[in-house]
């Protein structure tokens, strides 16, 4: 059974992007069934350059890459979430909708913030350098994740696990 996780941030344009692209990338090289979506509470409706040149460099599929709405996701016909991890500040604080888990589950949720390379000050270097760290500090939480034993896991060990991840 594949676990789905949904990448949460404000504007879905860059770090909540770099997770779901990093997760479904070490998903398909690690051969595991895990698959990632990413969304936001007020999507900005594109997906930021620089997310999409760093993901590019490192080898990472940016096809499917695109801003949208968590309300896809808390309709009864989408994917029935097993985790939801918020990757921003506001995002985490905000009132989530009631996203499916599946058959009596909710999914398990995690909080796992990143300052917003997006906002970073300075020459164009130093705004590629902090999407490249971003991108490389997310990527090393989703290789921990995808490895997880899920089908040996119930939810608190998820959770514990998730919060193991996030102290990483």
């Amino acid at each position: 059974m594949t676990t789905h996780v949904l990448i949460l941030c404000t504007h879905n344009s860059a770090r909540s992007i770099l997770g779901e692209a990093m997760l479904n990338h070490w998903a398909r090289r690690l051969c595991r069934d895990v698959r990632a979506f990413s969304a936001g509470s007020a999507p900005s409706g594109r997906v930021n350059p620089l997310a999409l040149e760093v993901l590019r460099e490192a080898g990472v599929d940016t096809s499917h890459a695109e801003s949208k709405s968590w309300d896809a996701f808390s309709r009864p016909d989408a994917p029935p979430l097993s985790i939801v991890i918020t990757v921003c500040d506001s995002a985490a604080a905000e009132a989530c909708p009631v996203f499916y888990g599946g058959p009596g589950r909710q999914p398990v949720k995690a909080h796992w913030g990143y300052p917003d390379p997006s906002r970073t000050d300075g020459s164009e270097a130093d705004r590629r350098r902090a999407f490249e760290l971003t991108r490389q500090a997310i990527g090393y939480r989703m290789l921990q994740l995808v490895q997880l034993p899920f089908k040996a896991m119930g939810a608190d060990a998820v959770q514990r696990a998730l919060a193991d991840i996030a102290r990483s």
